[in-house]
């Protein structure tokens, strides 16, 4: 490799180049073989591994893979994408997720996760939400960011109000709210999830139309003040599905 392809792929750690470039970074055989199956296109591959094979791959030395990887550990194949684009066109009976400044990679790529598993094909984020292209956030999902459509909106209150006014649902989660597993739910409209820290922001929680809890066990046990973020997301969903089976 040379060196000048080694600072570009290692400069698409920084988000402003991916930005720039349109372009993400993806490790590991499983995933680049998912993403080669798949609509997205793959500008390159490099790989250490002889049985890989296709339109672009390059085999390289293992020293090579370790300086361009962005993983701890680097693997044997990396392959640069370019970032899907997508249209926000959503159905008033579907069931999305919005994220409400969900900072922490992981609990993103965590939740794409869960959004896949529970059958959400779409994710609208606020601008203050972590990248989903952040290589942390790619390799969280486990291959769910080739199957569901995230989207980022300047104001996401002003999002959901546009979809209230459609006559759709908006669902958060605040201590205050209703015991999800008590409370009447429909199986479309808009979940809400909030900050790792602060939760939904007063902007957001104005536009909600259903206040949820999912309550502690036993409701007086002293217990954690919150849950995790994208525990909190599963568990959601999970209700969600359990209801349309009934």
């Amino acid at each position: 490799m040379t060196k000048a392809e080694i600072q570009f792929i290692r400069s698409l750690a920084d988000k402003r180049m991916r930005d720039e470039e349109q372009l993400f970074i993806a490790e590991g055989a499983k995933l680049v073989e998912e993403i080669q199956n798949s609509t997205l296109s793959i500008r390159h591959i490099y790989t250490t591994r002889k049985d890989i094979t296709g339109s672009g791959v390059e085999y390289i030395e293992k020293r090579d893979m370790e300086r361009i990887s962005q993983l701890k550990t680097a693997t044997d194949c990396l392959a640069v994408v370019e970032q899907p684009r997508y249209r926000l066109d959503i159905s008033p009976k579907s069931l999305i997720l919005a994220l409400d400044g969900v900072q922490n990679p992981g609990n993103l790529g965590t939740i794409i996760r869960l959004a896949d598993w529970f059958g959400i094909k779409d994710i609208v984020c606020s601008k203050e939400c972590a990248d989903c292209y952040n290589p942390k956030v790619v390799q969280a999902t486990m291959g769910a960011i080739l199957r569901v459509r995230v989207h980022y909106v300047d104001d996401l209150a002003n999002f959901l109000l546009s979809v209230k006014g459609k006559g759709m649902p908006i669902y958060g989660t605040l201590l205050t709210g209703k015991n999800i597993y008590t409370t009447d739910i429909e199986n479309h409209g808009v979940i809400v999830m909030g900050n790792e820290g602060r939760g939904v922001s007063d902007e957001c929680q104005a536009t909600l139309t259903h206040h949820l809890l999912i309550p502690p066990y036993p409701a007086d046990a002293p217990t954690s003040e919150s849950l995790n973020v994208a525990m909190a997301t599963g568990i959601i969903l999970s209700e969600f599905r359990r209801r349309a089976l009934l």
